[in-house]
């Protein structure tokens, strides 16, 4: 498997390189030259896997074993330890034809910590073998921020700074972020709002001498393997549907810069039977 940016000018990379690049150096994102598709025998036979199980399957198809299988597996038991529930995303049945994905039994009670806390183990583990200081960059509305610095907080190898708008983030996001004392994090409030934040953010990852010399790394869903642990939760709901084999159903995503619904895109494309994507947004 190998990833290519949106925009073209990027030679093609393997996983790790993928992860660490975030966004693309030409300005685009990086993504699979090919997505592969899940036959529906072997959605039939990932049924009976607990969500741990089917992160690693799904994977599997994305990192050209590039990480050996036990590290990776246990960077997935050690992420997903600390959530509140043991099924991790727990799917709620509401009636017969409605279904809710529960994805606040993370550390921060937000959907961001299902693929962050990956991430964070994902992140250290690349800083060890490579025997580097990497420097994580993200912007936040809020919820990514302390998802983020919760994932890397006291990880050895990693640094990581995070921009928020200036008074426009909920009392209890700000406290989740600003009240963090590991010495590996720093967060700071910037005069105006995400775009704001974004934008430096961006602006920093063109500069790609400034990049390369502090090994910068992204957080946000700019990020594909953020993308792709995201994805896992979509296959996880559908398999716990009884029955589901014999339909397609509809997935109704609250969103803001479409990382989520683009993760759920990507479970349609390699073979999730997904009728329609709907996009609730303010």
């Amino acid at each position: 498997m190998e990833y290519i940016s949106t925009r073209g000018n990027v030679e093609a990379r393997g996983f790790i390189d993928t992860v660490l690049m975030g966004l693309a150096d030409d300005g685009g994102l990086m993504v699979p030259v090919q997505i592969p598709v899940i036959s529906p025998d072997t959605l039939e036979e990932w049924r009976k896997l607990s969500f741990q199980e089917l992160f690693l399957e799904i994977f599997s198809h994305y990192t050209n074993d590039e990480i050996p299988y036990d590290d990776l597996k246990e960077m997935v038991y050690t992420s997903y330890g600390n959530f509140r529930a043991p099924e991790v995303t727990p799917l709620h049945k509401v009636n017969d034809s409605l279904y809710v994905l529960e994805l606040f039994h993370g550390p921060t009670f937000a959907f961001k910590d299902v693929a962050l806390q990956f991430m964070g183990e994902l992140y250290s583990y690349i800083a060890k073998a490579r025997g580097e200081i990497i420097h994580i960059l993200g912007a936040t509305s809020g919820d990514t921020g302390a998802a983020a610095i919760q994932g890397v907080r006291g990880k050895e190898g990693i640094k990581i700074c995070i921009l928020h708008p200036h008074n426009k983030v909920s009392k209890v996001q700000e406290l989740q972020m600003t009240t963090v004392d590991d010495s590996n994090v720093l967060n700071l409030s910037v005069e105006g709002n995400f775009d704001d934040c974004q934008k430096v953010i961006k602006e920093l990852f063109a500069d790609l001498d400034f990049k390369g010399k502090y090994h910068l790394r992204a957080i946000n869903s700019i990020n594909f393997v953020r993308i792709l642990a995201q994805t896992v939760y979509y296959f996880y709901a559908y398999l716990q549907i009884e029955n589901s084999g014999d339909k397609k159903i509809n997935i109704s995503v609250p969103s803001g810069n479409f990382g989520n619904i683009f993760s759920g895109f990507l479970a349609q494309k390699m073979g999730l039977p997904i009728n329609k994507l709907i996009i609730a947004t303010n």
